[in-house]
């Protein structure tokens, strides 16, 4: 389990001694609760997030756990590393949208046929309770040829699932290449 710290102060200097520190900051919200400002240790945060099975994972601050799911990374423009995290908790029972990755199984046919393989989408914003909410959407792209597309109507989740972007949005497609 991926413990971490309370931070004791929000201020700059705080902030950037933990970064110096290697320390990830990390905000942990939910609704109706308060939020709490926290700091994991960098390569400690990695390695939870690659091991996780499902799309939430549970941490370890102060005292509680908490089952949390990433919402939102911020990256450093020059060194490309993580500096902040947004962590919401996932509450069992509860229906809230979720974005989740989508990934690709198979070589699309059309590449063959001097096609570009294009991801439309990385991550789907899904309605559902966190208890069916897959860790990724598997797509099989075997059958997609030149000019042909997934968009987000051909995907089925099952009833307790829904996928909030728009029907129309292509996810992933073929292109003829130049």
């Amino acid at each position: 389990m991926l413990e971490g710290i309370i931070r004791e102060s929000t201020a700059k200097a705080y902030t950037k001694k933990l970064r110096r520190d290697g320390y990830l900051i990390a905000n942990i919200y939910a609704k109706d609760a308060e939020n709490i400002n926290a700091a994991f240790v960098m390569g400690d945060f990695i390695r939870a997030v690659k091991k996780k099975d499902k799309l939430d994972f549970p941490v370890k601050v102060g005292e509680k756990v908490y089952n949390v799911v990433i919402q939102e990374y911020q990256f450093d423009s020059v060194t490309d590393l993580i500096k902040h995290v947004d962590l919401r908790v996932a509450t069992p029972g509860v229906v809230a949208d979720y974005m989740v990755p989508v990934t690709t199984v198979g070589i699309p046919k059309g590449l063959k046929n001097k096609g570009v393989l294009i991801s439309g989408k990385k991550r789907l914003k899904v309605r559902g309770d966190i208890v069916n909410i897959p860790k990724t959407i598997e797509l099989d792209i075997s059958s997609l040829d030149v000019n042909s597309s997934i968009l987000v109507r051909d995907i089925d989740l099952g009833e307790n699932l829904k996928i909030m972007d728009k029907p129309a949005v292509a996810v992933v497609g073929v292109i003829k290449g130049k």
